[in-house]
């Protein structure tokens, strides 16, 4: 099993040196896999991931799933009556679930976030997105859902910090108890 820090340097190689064209895709996305249960250290490594990305002259811009997701759920108008809902049944975790999963996917909210991001960065020479947090998809949607609508949006290097475990070249499982998934068109890095 390889090292969080040589799977790190691994993927700053290929983001240097860019995606190769083949016949899925050209667009510059890159996951760096690693186990769940390494969550916490790859929240403690990033501060120093981003040091080194900026020392190799990438200007990069955060896009945390947790951070934006909380937002989403603020910000929509039926927040205050899931909260109640939520006391008056707090066991019911399916409702719950669904309606926390309904506030995210209404409008394309993640979605249509994350795709506000990479446009504001296209045509930047050095501009990178590193997306942060995906665990928080749990249990409402999974990353490559986002990717594949965004096909044609990844105009500058994005770096998913994926928790789960890599199944061959393109499949992913996803926190390591989802199905396999292999519709990614990203490069793969650890796992």
């Amino acid at each position: 099993m390889s090292s969080l820090r040589a799977d790190f340097d691994e993927l700053r190689e290929r983001i240097k040196h860019g995606r190769e064209l083949g016949h899925a895709s050209f667009e510059p996305i890159f996951y760096l896999v690693f186990p769940p249960e390494q969550i916490l250290e790859v929240k403690r490594q990033t501060p120093a991931w981003l040091s080194k990305l900026h020392q190799d002259q990438w200007e990069v811009h955060v896009f945390s799933i947790a951070e934006h997701l909380w937002a989403l759920l603020k910000e929509d108008p039926f927040w205050a009556l899931c909260v109640a809902e939520d006391k008056s049944a707090p066991l019911d975790w399916q409702r719950s679930n669904r309606a926390l999963a309904d506030i995210i996917s209404t409008g394309n909210g993640l979605l249509a976030r994350l795709e506000d991001m990479l446009a504001a960065q296209e045509g930047k020479k050095n501009a990178l997105v590193l997306v942060t947090d995906l665990e928080a998809l749990h249990p409402f949607i999974r990353i490559g859902a986002i990717e594949s609508q965004l096909q044609g949006k990844f105009h500058v290097p994005t770096v998913f910090l994926y928790p789960g475990v890599r199944t061959g070249k393109t499949r992913l499982r996803f926190l390591g108890f989802y199905p396999e998934d292999g519709n990614y068109r990203s490069v793969h890095v650890g796992g």
